[in-house]
């Protein structure tokens, strides 16, 4: 699939709270066996926990010429040297985070399964819009991304588009031809072997 020319690339996703400790050497395995286009930390934990997150992962991801954005924290995403930042409430917070990060940082927002999200992040400065989740989970309002607003989107809409959530091998099969980006993470990280698990997804 990946070596495919309209192919997307891979946007990993690290895990939720792991500790810096243990989070840099699944980092380096993983991306030093896949080329990773861009890196999400996830926005919880104490501002001391995830600055020292934020050092761990810049060191790593930019050693490999790998984009870092983290969620939500504009001022962390700054202050630790991060690219950019990654809303989580669609196109709310856009205008602010590019006002504070400037021109050149990347602002991505999730746009859960709404179009018009997507439309307005676009409109306001997104640099990319993430949809999802894709496939079937209980969490959030289990509200599923479809097949055709990847479709509609890859078709009408210059900004890159992002898949994430509950992904599986057919899933990113059917994506592959319509998303830019497909966000794995918590899809691997639950697993014995990541960057096997990764392997499996990833073909």
């Amino acid at each position: 699939m990946t070596d495919q020319p309209n192919s997307p690339q891979l946007y990993l996703i690290a895990p939720v709270g792991a500790a810096a400790s243990t989070l840099g050497p699944m980092l380096a395995q993983v991306m030093d066996r896949f080329p990773v286009a861009c890196l999400r930390i996830p926005g919880a934990g104490t501002e001391e926990e995830l600055g020292r997150i934020a050092d761990l992962a810049r060191e790593i991801a930019h050693a490999r010429d790998v984009a870092v954005v983290i969620e939500d924290h504009v001022q962390l995403a700054l202050r630790h040297g991060l690219d950019g930042v990654h809303l989580t409430n669609g196109a709310r917070g856009v205008r602010h985070a590019r006002k504070e990060l400037g021109q050149d940082a990347i602002v991505g927002t999730f746009c859960g399964a709404s179009r018009h999200d997507g439309m307005n992040a676009a409109e306001a400065g997104a640099d990319y819009v993430s949809f999802g989740p894709c496939g079937t989970t209980a969490l959030g309002q289990g509200e599923t991304a479809p097949l055709d607003l990847f479709q509609w989107w890859s078709e009408m809409i210059e900004i890159p588009v992002v898949a994430e959530g509950a992904l599986t091998p057919a899933l990113i099969g059917q994506l592959a031809p319509l998303a830019d980006f497909i966000a794995l993470g918590a899809e691997i990280w639950s697993e014995p072997d990541p960057a096997e698990a990764l392997a499996i997804l990833w073909r």
